[in-house]
């Protein structure tokens, strides 16, 4: 166990999370809604510091981060569980369990960026279960590899509080953030969480000026409504700007959400389609391999700057930040 850096001690040794929005406030020897925070004696540990229970190389368009070192690999780790519960979580098995009921490896922060340089990946992803559950494992190994020239990106649902995100933002170079939907029914009835504090996150990320990118996993009949993709894109474009990439990405059926189609094609077609016509300029089509919408456009000339197909990178015309025909600059961290 390790002493957690978000919490303060109440009365009769009850502590209160500061973590999180969610805000819990624990009895002795109780957790709180995550799992892996525990309460001894009136001192606040996370039971999932250096316990990575999922350990990969990923592509960093996995991720994905389309504007951030295309082509490049990502050590990429988890540990067990969320702050929230998504009826669609595609690693519901490691996000939803405890810690004590998922097999894990003892990995310091030291490890993991030994373990990154020796494979030869400059980037560690704090992904696949909620990072800000392990939020002092994901700091003390982005600290470590700050220092050792590896950088750390954050993969995550926005739903953290603004002080400890932004003392974060000092060791992370990216963040994508998963935005749910865009009403707080959505986030209330399908994810037990809020919207609102996952947009102040964003608008956080705005002003810190860190990198960051948003995904939209459209749910057919849920959240994918021309309403609604048509007042996201408004509000992204006036309070973020229209140069922060968005993904809108396909959902295929899983955990509690069986009940549900695959999102067609069309569905996000459309998303973009009106997302661009909202004046955002880097808005891709997710998990439909091949699609045209994978690939970057330049916004001043309108030719492809980046070709993908799922994963791979096929082809780039970005030097030195900026489009190789027209010279406009693109923004990201390339």
């Amino acid at each position: 166990m390790k002493k957690a850096r978000y919490f303060k001690k109440l009365p009769e040794k009850k502590v209160e999370c500061t973590l999180c929005p969610r805000g819990c406030k624990v009895a002795d020897l109780e957790r709180g809604y995550c799992g892996c925070r525990e309460n001894h004696n009136g001192t606040y540990y996370t039971l999932v510091y250096s316990r990575a229970c999922a350990v990969h190389i990923d592509p960093i368009e996995k991720k994905p981060l389309f504007h951030f070192r295309p082509g490049t690999r990502a050590l990429s780790f988890a540990t067990a569980g969320c702050n929230i519960e998504c009826k669609f979580c595609q690693n519901w098995n490691i996000s939803q369990f405890r810690p004590e009921q998922i097999k894990a490896l003892y990995i310091t922060p030291r490890k993991m960026v030994e373990i990154a340089k020796i494979n030869n990946t400059p980037i560690i992803a704090y992904t696949y279960t909620e990072p800000v559950i392990f939020y002092e494992y994901m700091y003390d190994t982005a600290a470590r590899g700050k220092e050792e020239g590896i950088e750390s990106v954050m993969i995550s649902n926005g739903y953290i509080k603004r002080e400890p995100m932004r003392a974060l933002t000092k060791v992370l170079s990216a963040v994508k953030i998963d935005l749910k939907a865009f009403t707080e029914k959505f986030y209330r009835d399908v994810c037990h969480g809020e919207l609102k504090p996952v947009l102040d996150t964003l608008l956080l990320l705005k002003e810190v000026g860190i990198w960051y990118e948003i995904v939209v996993l459209l749910i057919p009949t849920l959240n994918d409504s021309e309403k609604e993709i048509d007042a996201m894109s408004k509000w992204i474009k006036k309070n973020l700007g229209a140069d922060v990439p968005v993904h809108f990405s396909r959902f295929f059926p899983t955990y509690k959400m069986t009940n549900l189609p695959p999102t067609p094609v069309a569905t996000l077609e459309r998303a973009r389609k009106i997302a661009m016509s909202n004046g955002l300029h880097f808005v891709y089509v997710g998990n439909v391999p091949g699609h045209p919408g994978e690939n970057t456009y330049c916004p001043g000339c309108g030719k492809v700057l980046i070709r993908r197909i799922g994963f791979k990178v096929l082809e780039n015309n970005i030097k030195r930040g900026k489009c190789k025909f027209c010279g406009r600059k693109i923004p990201g961290r390339w």
